[in-house]
């Protein structure tokens, strides 16, 4: 949870137990619904998952969008990476 930075304990906690009953936004929410469908479904993003994501929250811009698929997709790249080539965490990490 440390990676998480100046996020207060509590919240870290609610976030890994359950997010979507963490005290966020409901933005907030989305995007972590969003980013947990790409990472564990990725074949079954569609243009519908998009446009109602748009359409829930048009505070969203397309420059967010993009940020939120480029950070998901990097992180599970970069662990997959990890994962393939047996790269083992840090003892620090593992706290």
């Amino acid at each position: 949870m440390r990676a998480l930075g100046n996020v207060e304990d509590s919240l870290k906690e609610q976030l890994v137990r359950d997010f979507k009953s963490a005290d966020i936004s409901d933005l907030d929410k989305a995007i972590l619904d969003y980013a947990a469908k790409l990472t564990k479904e990725p074949a079954s993003i569609s243009e519908t998952d998009v446009s109602d994501f748009r359409t829930k929250h048009p505070e969203l811009t397309d420059h967010m969008l993009h940020d939120i698929v480029q950070v998901v997709s990097y992180f599970n790249y970069v662990n997959r990476l990890a994962d393939g080539l047996g790269v083992e965490l840090e003892e620090r990490f593992n706290k």
